[in-house]
């Protein structure tokens, strides 16, 4: 593929002498060939010009979820990563919610070959357990050398503090990166949404704060005794933020993600008992919400990420309480995050990341594979329907008013531009 990218504006942080600086970037069969403020385009060589152009560092989100293989209704992996490349990212870390899980080494060749050919990269996570049971460790080693970048029982408590030690201990043998899900599912019971005020008025179960931070305390204690790599995803409380803050000062090789909706939205946005909301961990207060975001500016917080759960209708179209939980988030992640946050910030939570996951980041040079995100910072929009590519329409954005336009990216020497 080559392709010219006319009076394109540089978003690197990173890289000083072009940030911010508008040039022209030639790509010949997927590698950046010339960076210049005016070149001329030679033969056969599509020229792009698009409104206010902005270019980054390839983006990279830490959870996305899509369903094959299992339940393709939701999504499958091809129309999952072509919605990924036209939301801006370049590399995916996909969750392990499929049916069967993988659980083996021949499960991540599955899913990393069903990713060939496209755009964006998947990047599979492995199950912990066996079948996700929480029983028994899954082949965590062949899996590892089969591809997956970490091990998670997705959106599951480890319920024995020994599997979690005993996990911890093993994927030290290989340098593994272990999940553990931020949920006591015996605190939580039966609970829907954010344990306060809301839920009160709403007539609806809670989840109380402390069925987070109560693990997180329980895994971060056992991090502390094992030593090892641990990831804690999606952290939802004002809690939780305090909790790794004092575990980074101890030195604990811990990172944790939120999901950019537990940055947008409270759990005020109950009321109208839209089911898109039924998320977990559930979205909480105002003061939760300040507190995470606070979290992403001091860097306590490592990872934004979408969340990306497609889910099909009819396990949202039922009352609130027998609802599944998850939102789709690719489509509206941008344009979020740049609602939030200044564009550099935007940008450099974007693009970091890949390095906890051993991922090889991607460099913006004269010399470098094109891995590249193309957008427009500027322009408010309401994200609607029309908006969304998955095959899932669960959105909980659908009406939000959020800032700027993805045109796609440049990446495996393909673009969805």
């Amino acid at each position: 593929m080559n392709i010219l990218l006319k009076s394109a504006k540089i978003v690197c942080p990173e890289n000083k002498d072009l940030h911010l600086k508008k040039r022209d970037i030639l790509i010949k069969k997927g590698v950046i060939d010339k960076i210049g403020a005016t070149i001329e385009a030679p033969g056969s060589v599509k020229v792009l010009e698009k409104e206010n152009l902005h270019v980054s560092l390839g983006w990279f989100d830490s959870s996305v979820a899509f369903g094959e293989p299992g339940f393709e209704e939701r999504e499958t992996i091809a129309n999952g990563l072509f919605t990924a490349g036209k939301s801006g990212f370049t590399d995916i870390v996909l969750n392990p919610n499929t049916h069967p899980v993988p659980d083996t080494s021949s499960d991540v060749v599955f899913l990393k070959e069903r990713g060939q050919g496209k755009a964006t990269k998947i990047h599979p996570l492995g199950t912990l357990t066996k079948n996700a049971e929480g029983v028994d460790l899954a082949e965590l080693f062949d899996m590892r050398n089969a591809g997956a970048v970490a091990f998670l029982d997705f959106k599951k408590q480890i319920s024995n503090p020994n599997l979690l030690k005993i996990a911890l201990l093993y994927a030290q043998n290989f340098d593994g990166l272990v999940y553990s899900f931020p949920q006591d599912g015996d605190i939580k019971g039966k609970g829907v949404a954010n344990e306060g005020e809301v839920s009160t008025k709403l007539g609806l179960k809670g989840i109380p704060a402390l069925a987070e931070e109560l693990q997180i305390a329980r895994d971060l204690f056992i991090l502390e005794y094992t030593g090892g790599k641990l990831h804690i995803p999606t952290i939802s409380s004002a809690g939780s933020v305090k909790l790794i803050v004092e575990a980074k000062k101890k030195g604990l090789d811990v990172s944790c993600s939120v999901a950019v909706h537990n940055l947008f939205f409270s759990d005020e946005t109950l009321v109208e008992f839209n089911t898109h909301f039924k998320v977990s961990p559930p979205l909480r207060t105002k003061s939760d919400c300040k507190a995470l975001i606070k979290g992403v500016k001091n860097g306590t917080i490592d990872f934004v990420t979408s969340d990306h759960i497609p889910m099909d209708v009819e396990h949202k179209r039922v009352e609130f309480d027998n609802a599944k939980n998850g939102s789709i988030g690719l489509e509206s992640a941008f344009g979020c995050l740049n609602t939030i946050f200044e564009l550099d910030e935007t940008i450099t939570l974007l693009t970091k990341g890949r390095s906890r996951y051993q991922i090889e980041s991607p460099k913006l040079e004269e010399g470098a594979m094109a891995c590249l995100t193309l957008f427009n910072p500027e322009g408010e929009y309401i994200f609607g329907t029309g908006d969304i590519l998955s095959t899932s329409k669960n959105s909980m954005f659908v009406g939000a008013t959020l800032k700027g336009k993805v045109y796609g990216i440049i990446n495996n020497d393909l673009s969805t531009l």
